[in-house]
């Protein structure tokens, strides 16, 4: 999609990729999206608005909210401020919060007016039709664009590889899905979606990070540090800091985490074995705080747990010699398995 003739000008479609963790935004045919933006925002009672009164309906409003969005916005340390996101389950949850983004994406990224442009945005393979619906309104109603396409984030990857058929393995923040896509459409009964992705990573690190006895300290509390040995006590001071939220204190030390994930976590190209990952080579770290540690065999051991207790469940997974080869297929690709329970 490269846009429209308005007016006798070509104008060209902005593109909206919206993904759980952040959204991309910038105008069809370019190389790179003009904004990459957290869905997270920081969210704060506003204040300075006073409750308005409406004595023609004798009702009461209560008070405003002041939305903060973008990554230097976000990572201010505010009082009261609550971390929260629109997105759900990869669908739009929070309308107002949709709108306030992309208010942002248009008076900041795009520094254009919504009116101008045909919109092109991709959605999750199990988008209900409701959310749909009520995403066409806002688009047409409050943002009034020229023209509007919905479509499939699967479908628009395998486009972009050159493709109309295949299966598209897509893991983000919040879920891993596998949907199948055939001539250019979804086959709806044949998506398998699980929980299993990103965030998950960073809760493994976490319980590495207290397996280890690591004090993982958020960027925002640390005023200042000093230079410290490895694997020494690190020494640095805490910041005065207004008193934040629980929701802004997990979202900064998940920045950690996700940090952590990037620079050290690997995947194992054979079988997980604990003899063979330790003559890897090490990968140095440095903690926010100084602290700093290398990290061997470790950086293979988040998620291994998972493979060591495989669930069989089903009628069919009676035949004989199923558990076999399951158990056999596995081990040339993953940790051993130790052991299965049949339902």
């Amino acid at each position: 999609m490269s846009g429209g003739v308005y007016g006798g000008d070509e104008v060209g479609a902005v593109v909206f990729d919206i993904g759980s963790y952040s959204i991309r935004a910038g105008y069809a045919g370019e190389d790179s999206p003009k904004a990459e933006i957290p869905t997270h925002m920081s969210v704060v009672d506003d204040p300075d608005v006073a409750m308005e009164t409406d004595d023609s309906e004798k009702s009461i409003k209560g008070p405003s909210k002041k939305y903060h969005i973008d990554t230097g916005a976000i990572k201010v340390p505010r009082k009261g401020a609550e971390i929260s996101t629109f997105i759900k389950d990869g669908m739009i949850d929070n309308w107002d919060m949709y709108e306030e983004l992309m208010d942002h994406i248009y008076n900041k990224s795009i520094k254009s007016e919504s009116n101008l442009h045909p919109v092109m945005m991709s959605e999750p393979a199990w988008n209900v039709k409701g959310k749909r619906e009520k995403l066409a309104e806002i688009m047409f109603e409050k943002y009034n664009v020229p023209a509007f396409f919905l479509c499939k984030n699967a479908v628009l990857t395998a486009f972009a590889n050159g493709r109309s058929t295949g299966l598209v393995l897509d893991s983000g923040a919040t879920h891993t899905s596998a949907v199948p896509v055939y001539d250019g459409y979804v086959i709806q009964q044949a998506i398998v979606k699980s929980p299993l992705a990103g965030d998950f990573i960073s809760m493994e690190i976490k319980k590495l990070m207290e397996e280890l006895e690591v004090n993982v300290v958020p960027p925002y509390q640390i005023k200042t540090k000093e230079p410290v040995g490895f694997m020494e006590e690190a020494k640095w001071k805490k910041k005065d800091l207004p008193e934040v939220t629980k929701s802004y204190h997990n979202y900064m030390v998940k920045d950690v985490y996700q940090d952590f994930a990037a620079s050290v976590v690997q995947v194992m190209d054979t079988p997980y074995e604990q003899s063979s990952a330790e003559t890897m080579p090490n990968i140095h770290y440095e903690f926010p705080n100084g602290y700093n540690q290398d990290f061997g065999f470790e950086k293979y051991k988040v998620c291994r747990s998972l493979y060591s207790s495989v669930i069989v469940t089903g009628g069919n997974t009676l035949l004989q010699g199923f558990t076999d080869r399951l158990n056999r297929d596995l081990s040339t690709k993953t940790p051993p398995v130790s052991s299965y329970i049949l339902l």
